[in-house]
């Protein structure tokens, strides 16, 4: 086996990694980004279904609104855990701030599972959801650039796509996991059941999850870049003062990138269809585990385009199959709500599977493309700032944004452009962006990284 850039062998450091390695990190991110966001996306989908009469019913006919707020608070305190984890991932390593956002999060998801509720102790109930979401927030925050970075930093330099979509399907995976295990308990628990307890037994799940993700993420070595980064003695001392000072303007655009993608995704990961198409006082009024059921299945297209995505970028590169995949995502925006609004959950899963296509291919490409913009000794707190600004911009509020805009328009039509103007942002800030595909990631090559990588700029 060859030990030159571009032989399968070979890791940005120059040693081999074996296939049992390389199987055990896909394994490792695989399994730990699913359990992670199967606990984020657990709590919006229990929004869409129960939180708004069970915390914040007596709160007035905006309860539904404001329950959906919830989900975007979290998001507000992603750059928090982004800032700490990209300090730290970046200082002390990529696979030690991993085991901690994965402990964080799973302690929060099972903390909700048994809170009392509003007819229980009243305001604090509402209260005490939110803090435990805002350490959702902090934690997914952290989770994504260290998963990223484990995958990417361990491939061949001809499969970062591949390897970089391990990772990626963890979200598809946790929505099918989340979608999946709340459409079961409709059918365990029925009714008033649900309401009464079925809703809290896929959150007193995550400790399970929790302790299977532990174990498998302490099998897996340190990221070989951070490896000869602490071997050279060049950890960035204040990588993110570093990062900002002179990379500010490829953070934003970056942060673009992903934001185009992430307000659509939020319409399912958020909750947003689960409530609109199961509110029993809305124009549709479906079966709840229906609806879930269509979700479930609507992940696995999702799941399969963002592999696809991944493997593609590795012969087309970032930038051309992002685009590709603003393309499909745009076609999905217009076909969404007309196919949802029919009422048929036939046509309506239809139209998840047609939208999930283009968000596959908008984030299956994402972990290798953000690891290839930002140099070795400030990687994390790249790829992790840029994330967590992309969602604020991106998902955080896109599911209150709209229920308002059906809310003050009777019509799903506003909410289509909102989100057709956000895949175009998206596309436009992919356009910005020369295709950096196969770049060295070692630390030897950082003067090569540090070139701008946006068009009409050079960083000497």
């Amino acid at each position: 086996m060859s030990d030159q850039p571009g032989s399968p062998g070979f890791t940005p450091t120059g040693t081999i990694a074996s296939p049992a390695d390389r199987r055990r990190v896909v394994f490792a991110t695989i399994v730990g980004t699913t359990v992670e966001w199967y606990d984020f996306f657990i709590y919006a989908t229990a929004v869409g279904l129960v939180f708004g009469q069970l915390f914040f019913a007596p709160l007035g006919k905006n309860s539904a609104l404001i329950a959906f707020a919830t989900v975007g608070v979290s998001f507000l305190f992603r750059p928090l855990g982004a800032f700490l984890a990209g300090h730290f991932g970046d200082k002390l390593g990529r696979k030690t701030v991993l085991m901690w956002t994965l402990i964080l999060m799973g302690a929060a998801t099972a903390l909700i599972g048994v809170l009392p509720t509003y007819p229980m102790i009243g305001i604090a109930a509402p209260v005490m959801l939110v803090l435990l979401r805002i350490l959702q927030g902090i934690s997914a925050g952290g989770e994504w650039g260290g998963a990223v970075l484990m995958a990417v930093e361990h491939a061949p330099k001809s499969r970062r796509g591949a390897f970089g979509a391990s990772p990626q399907i963890g979200v598809p995976l946790g929505l099918l996991l989340a979608s999946g295990v709340m459409a079961l308990m409709t059918v365990i628990a029925p009714g008033e059941q649900f309401l009464a307890w079925g809703w809290r037994i896929p959150f007193l799940l995550s400790v399970v999850l929790i302790l299977v993700g532990y174990y498998v993420r302490r099998r897996v070595e340190e990221s070989p870049v951070f490896t000869e980064l602490a071997e050279r003695k060049e950890k960035a001392r204040m990588p993110i003062i570093q990062l900002f000072r002179e990379h500010a303007l490829l953070v934003l655009i970056a942060a673009f990138v992903f934001a185009g993608n992430n307000a659509v995704g939020y319409m399912t990961t958020g909750g947003y269809i689960q409530g609109y198409a199961t509110n029993p006082e809305g124009p549709l009024a479906l079966d709840r585990g229906a609806v879930l059921w269509a979700v479930t299945g609507s992940a696995v297209t999702w799941l399969l385009s963002t592999l696809a995505a991944g493997f593609l970028s590795d012969r087309l590169g970032r930038r051309t199959t992002y685009i590709l995949g603003w393309i499909l995502q745009l076609i999905g925006v217009f076909a969404l709500f007309p196919l949802v609004n029919t009422g048929n959950i036939g046509l309506l899963f239809l139209g998840l599977a047609i939208l999930t296509v283009g968000l596959g291919f908008t984030y299956g490409p994402q972990a290798a493309l953000y690891a290839e913009l930002f140099p070795a000794s400030i990687r994390f707190s790249g790829v992790s700032i840029s994330y967590a600004i992309g969602a604020i911009l991106g998902g955080a509020f896109a599911p209150t944004i709209a229920t308002a805009i059906v809310s003050a328009t009777g019509s799903t039509g506003g909410v289509t452009w909102y989100l057709a103007g956000m895949t175009l942002l998206g596309l436009l800030a992919s356009a910005l962006l020369r295709d950096r595909s196969g770049i060295p990631l070692g630390p030897e090559h950082e003067a090569e990284q540090a070139r701008s990588p946006i068009h009409g700029l050079a960083k000497a």
